[in-house]
């Protein structure tokens, strides 16, 4: 881990650290009762797994916390120890030594946890002695690991070679430390076959339930599994050497050396042959492989159908329940089928350009009596709204004719002559123009 990098992210997370009255109040020891420090311990805890995320540190060696992290021009805190032994009294941190070999025997492994609970050392000098995993982290990445080999796996578990586990875990420390977990959460078991060399590897449960019991069957996929690698790493080594025999003799064709060129080419023959047989080997291997997933495939049904059968037995269920019951099943799977085979139609249908013409004037003549239903609509509404205001407005004048005319009347008949006809006539005419 780099410490200016590391330096950085403190000050980032810390924005008064480089204060020095809070820097001299944070980097006393721990003292009194533990509410007194407890806020300052959990300052301390917190950045410690701060860090440890950030660089991905899932094993960390307690003497580089105490003196190197958090150093202040050579000062550092003084409750660092403190800190990591409560950690580790708390769960937070792991010493790699708790957690066992994972090549060892489940006997040996139960043994390993008694004595531990027997005799337990003292946090401080547990924690400064070993190097400590952070609990946190070490949970984490044992998921991923199990979600990976989930993602290249459909059975309940698996088996790979040590190798391969430990290319998927990004080492050998992290791979000891992933295994050991996982072997002592029962979900995975370490295996081993002496042939002409000795052959690691690790079963995996790859479902909530502990992993089965190692079985001669699991020793033989392990040294086929084994076998493929090596066959595939073969097929590698032979591409390359191809590529840079041809690349040589090409180049000797250039400069006219047909002697050496003659010699890459027989190179590039051998090669091509060796090839051949490397790849047919690794097919067989494969194929073998295949039939014993199968195998259990086809066990693990006939299991299924036995513990059918008894619970058909133990419940007094009738023949004729069952055979109805498988009758549904099939029209349901049966309707399913046409579903997708219509989907598949509809989306795999290939149409010509006349038919597509043809549904789109359809498709036009439609949307014109639509709008020309709607325009008609629009015109009536809007001619009864003239209507209505039409008339409104001849009721209005009317009204105001009688208004004008009883208001004649009763300024009297001696002052105001009586209006004319032809005067009503203008009138009239006035009103049914407004």
């Amino acid at each position: 881990m780099d410490g200016e990098a590391l330096a950085q992210f403190i000050r980032r997370e810390v924005p008064d650290w480089d204060d020095e009255v809070v820097a001299t109040a944070r980097f006393k020891a721990f003292s009194g009762q533990r509410s007194d420090w407890e806020p300052r311990y959990q300052f301390w805890r917190d950045l410690i797994l701060r860090i440890a995320r950030r660089f991905g540190l899932l094993l960390i060696e307690p003497s580089q916390v105490t003196k190197e992290w958090f150093n202040r021009g050579g000062l550092t805190p003084l409750c660092i120890d403190h800190v990591l032994s409560l950690m580790y009294d708390e769960g937070d941190i792991l010493r790699k030594a708790d957690l066992g070999d994972p090549s060892s025997g489940r006997l040996s492994q139960i043994l390993r946890k008694v004595r531990l609970l027997v005799v337990r050392p003292s946090s401080t000098e547990a924690v400064l002695e070993d190097s400590v995993v952070v609990a946190a982290l070490l949970k984490e990445k044992a998921c991923e690991v199990l979600n990976v080999l989930s993602e290249s796996s459909w059975t309940s578990s698996c088996i790979v070679t040590r190798r391969r586990f430990r290319e998927i875990c990004g080492g050998p420390d992290e791979e000891s430390i992933i295994l050991s977990y996982l072997s002592g959460c029962r979900k995975a078991q370490y295996l081993s076959v002496h042939k002409k060399e000795l052959i690691e590897g690790v079963k995996v449960s790859l479902t909530a339930a502990a992993v089965s019991t190692i079985t001669s069957l699991d020793h033989d996929v392990l040294h086929l599994i084994w076998t493929m690698e090596k066959l595939q790493q073969q097929l590698d080594l032979i591409d390359q050497r191809y590529e840079k025999t041809r690349s040589l003799a090409a180049a000797s064709l250039k400069s006219g050396n047909k002697k050496v060129a003659l010699r890459y080419a027989r190179e590039l023959k051998l090669a091509s042959e060796s090839r051949e047989k490397c790849a047919t080997l690794l097919n067989r291997v494969e194929e073998v492989l295949q039939i014993i997933s199968d195998a259990e495939s086809t066990k693990k049904v006939s299991e299924a159908i036995q513990i059918g059968a008894r619970a058909i037995k133990e419940n007094k269920i009738s023949v004729g329940e069952v055979e109805l019951c498988l009758e549904e099943i099939d029209e349901s799977i049966d309707f399913q089928k046409q579903v997708e085979k219509a989907l598949e139609s509809t989306s795999s249908g290939r149409f010509d350009d006349e038919d597509v013409v043809d549904e789109f004037r359809k498709l036009e003549l439609e949307v014109g009596k639509e709008h020309s239903q709607i325009g008609n609509q629009t015109d009536n509404a809007a001619n009864e709204a003239e209507e209505s205001e039409s008339a409104a407005s001849l009721a209005d004048a009317f009204s105001n004719l009688k208004l004008a005319v009883g208001a004649s009347e009763e300024l009297g008949h001696d002052r105001a002559p009586r209006a004319s006809e032809e005067e009503h006539k203008n009138l009239r005419l006035e009103a049914e123009a407004a």
